[in-house]
């Protein structure tokens, strides 16, 4: 027996598992998940015989794609902080703005990383942008943060000039991307007012709980110890901001994450 047959059959195996092992209460329960993976062993399996098809992480702009790319919305020191701007090349009208915040800890990244995503959207009409930030081994939060506000700013000051409609501005971020999109977007700390959506794509909520106070991730961003102050893990907390006049927020979560 082969290796890709044998992996193909565990795969399928521990899949019906998982079907059989469902809380059978839930099936009525609207919207119903996706059925996922329930290990991280199981995902690289699935991906190891093909099973899940993977994004293009380096796609061609498009010939019908406009890209202003490199632009500097922010100096701190010596460090010049860019983003990139996507959108049709015939778009008749200011459209609304999704800016994309990537992720990887808070201490790795780049803000290409999504970009399959903002060259699908701007091919739907809207115009995307994707932005860089301080990371953790360069400044502590809140500079992050700082930084993302700041780029939302930059980015409703200079609508005009890229077919931006200022009234409707998306925030949208994975793992420490969508805690930076969350802690930018809720609260009355934004600048020039909030924004009008937010996806949170696995980010963290609550940097207090105990799962999260022990990761190295928090302790780098953070650049303290829960126990020397329990207080600046609840103050990067976006919980902690929630109030009924926040943007509406769509969350997508994995099984494993």
């Amino acid at each position: 027996m082969s290796k890709k047959v044998f992996l193909s059959g565990v795969l399928t195996f521990l899949m019906f598992l998982t079907a059989c092992t469902q809380d059978p209460s839930r099936e009525e329960e609207p919207p119903k998940a996706p059925r996922g993976f329930r290990s991280e062993g199981l995902l690289k399996a699935a991906i190891a015989i093909r099973a899940v098809k993977l994004v293009d992480t380096e796609p061609a702009v498009p010939n019908d794609i406009v890209a202003k790319t490199d632009m500097v919305y922010k100096q701190v020191d010596s460090i010049s902080l860019q983003l990139d701007i996507y959108r049709q090349k015939q778009l008749n009208e200011a459209a609304p703005v999704l800016i994309f915040i990537h992720g990887g800890g808070w201490s790795k990244g780049k803000r290409a990383d999504y970009l399959g995503y903002l060259l699908d959207f701007a091919q739907k009409g809207y115009v995307t942008a994707t932005v860089s930030y301080r990371l953790s081994g360069v400044a502590h939060f809140p500079a992050a943060v700082e930084d993302v506000q700041d780029a939302v700013e930059w980015i409703r000051e200079h609508a005009s000039e890229h077919m931006i409609n200022p009234e409707k501005i998306a925030l949208i971020g994975g793992s420490a991307g969508g805690h930076l999109a969350m802690m930018a977007g809720y609260g009355d700390h934004m600048p020039g007012g909030k924004v009008q959506a937010l996806v949170n794509i696995y980010g963290p909520t609550d940097l207090s709980t105990e799962y999260a106070r022990n990761r190295g991730e928090c302790l780098k961003f953070l650049g303290k110890s829960y126990q020397e102050d329990p207080s600046l893990y609840t103050a990067a907390s976006p919980r902690t901001y929630i109030s009924n006049d926040d943007p509406p927020t769509l969350i997508f979560h994995g099984t494993i994450d």
